[in-house]
């Protein structure tokens, strides 16, 4: 849990991509997830939280269903939501908070 704190407090952007391994849906976020961050370079990070090895995380942020994306800034939520999104809108929803 620390070193999660200590990586959504950085300066830029932190998506966080909360999945299970057992997830269909988080299946079809991955090539979206690596997309975006070839799009984005460095203006954000990404980091996967595996719901199911992750409870206290998990738990902190209240996820009830996967995959669950928190965009994180200076630490403060900034933007979440449940459920698969396409690349043209996760990108577009995040450029806002550039």
């Amino acid at each position: 849990m620390e070193q999660f704190n200590q990586i959504i407090q950085n300066e830029g952007l932190t998506l966080v991509d909360f999945f299970a391994t057992w997830c269909g849906p988080c299946k079809t976020m991955h090539p979206v997830l690596e997309q975006l961050k070839a799009n984005m370079g460095d203006r954000l990070r990404i980091i996967k939280i595996d719901v199911d090895k992750n409870p206290s995380i998990s738990s902190t942020y209240n996820i009830q269903s996967v995959p669950t994306l928190i965009l994180f800034k200076r630490g403060e939520v900034a933007w979440r939501q449940s459920g698969a999104l396409g690349l043209g809108q996760l990108q577009s929803i995040i450029e806002q908070y550039q």
